[in-house]
């Protein structure tokens, strides 16, 4: 039994060795990722095409005189097909797909304002938080406020009411009024009016369509407007939280960062069924994305299943008990080196 437990654990090691050496180095792995962002350009559009084609039927399904049954259900399942249609819209932005298309551009960006996320304060704000991934400490644009411990223990309470607020599960699955409409736009706007002049545009355009739907009667306007945008951006602020603040999660100092490393152990994979993981665009797969922004997301499984140091991310699901479990998470402990909830960084002391 000794001799047997010497071999295994001998051999676990040499193995483990024989990994270590095979894995590449993060310039290594950067080019090759590469090799997966090259897109399709006909398959770029059909995605666009398809996703753009279902959320107009089921909009006009939810606007139409069928059995409210059958309404409510189009509304909701276009509230899911808008998340895709942002996904497409996102990897637009990034340069992954439809690069240099101005048809693309024009709708893509008609788009932005029609779901409250104007390109000129999503590009700015994506973009910082692609370069800024998961440090412990730092200026937070485009991703949820995050405290250390110590920050926290020695903010005064009303910052720490705010804190707690910013990633309360109300206030993000309350994401079309607090990440969109606030956030993304009534704030970006008055903040920078010149700079964001579009936030202002998205916030004009928004409330005609609100009104023009508020005509038509109280139905439509909450079957074309609300309960969509409701499920939509609640979802993706739900999903963008869960990207980054999940059990595994590890933040870095400063000093410490690295961008390869960001994107292995403080970027997430979240497991989904194929429906879920076709209505939200591969969105499961951050960490292939944040390795390299430029991959298309329809290439992402393939990366995934193709590099071998992605296939083993942190992971969590939409499964309701690692919902809670992403939601306890408050502040990054930077002596523990994970994340702790508010009780446990006060029992700390």
């Amino acid at each position: 039994m000794h001799l047997g437990s010497d071999f295994f654990g001998t051999a676990s090691r040499f193995i483990y060795t024989y990994v270590e050496k095979c894995m590449r180095n993060p310039k290594e792995l950067l080019v090759a990722s590469k090799a997966f962002t090259s897109e399709t350009r006909w398959l770029s559009w059909l995605h666009l095409i398809v996703a753009l084609s279902i959320y107009l039927l089921t909009l006009a399904i939810a606007c139409s005189t069928l059995p409210l049954f059958v309404r409510i259900v189009s509304s909701c399942v276009s509230g899911l097909v808008i998340v895709r249609l942002f996904i497409i819209y996102h990897d637009f932005n990034h340069g992954a797909i439809l690069r240099k298309s101005w048809l693309a551009a024009g709708i893509l960006k008609i788009y932005g304002l029609l779901v409250l996320s104007p390109s000129s304060v999503w590009t700015h704000s994506h973009d910082h938080h692609h370069k800024h991934n998961s440090r412990s400490s730092g200026n937070n644009t485009g991703s949820y406020p995050l405290m250390t411990r110590d920050e926290y223990l020695k903010a005064s309470r009303w910052k720490r009411f705010v804190y707690a607020l910013s990633r309360h599960p109300i206030t993000v699955f309350s994401g079309y009024l607090t990440v969109f409409l606030y956030g993304m736009s009534l704030r970006s706007f008055f903040l920078h009016p010149l700079k964001h002049l579009d936030a202002g545009i998205a916030i004009l355009l928004h409330v005609g369509l609100l009104y023009l739907c508020l005509t038509q009667g109280v139905d439509v306007l909450l079957l074309a407007m609300i309960v969509p945008l409701t499920i939509a951006c609640g979802l993706g602020a739900y999903l963008f939280y869960a990207q980054h603040n999940f059990p595994s999660c590890i933040l870095h100092k400063r000093e410490d960062w690295h961008y390869t490393l960001a994107a292995l152990k403080s970027s997430s994979f979240i497991r989904m069924s194929g429906m879920m993981h076709w209505f939200t665009g591969n969105v499961g797969y951050h960490h292939v994305h944040h390795l390299n922004a430029k991959i298309p997301f329809y290439r992402l499984p393939e990366a995934m299943a193709a590099l071998e140091e992605l296939q083993s991310p942190g992971t969590t699901s939409l499964h309701p008990r690692d919902i809670l479990a992403c939601f306890r998470l408050k502040v990054w402990d930077v002596d523990r080196g994970h994340f702790v909830s508010f009780r446990e960084a006060a029992n700390a002391l």
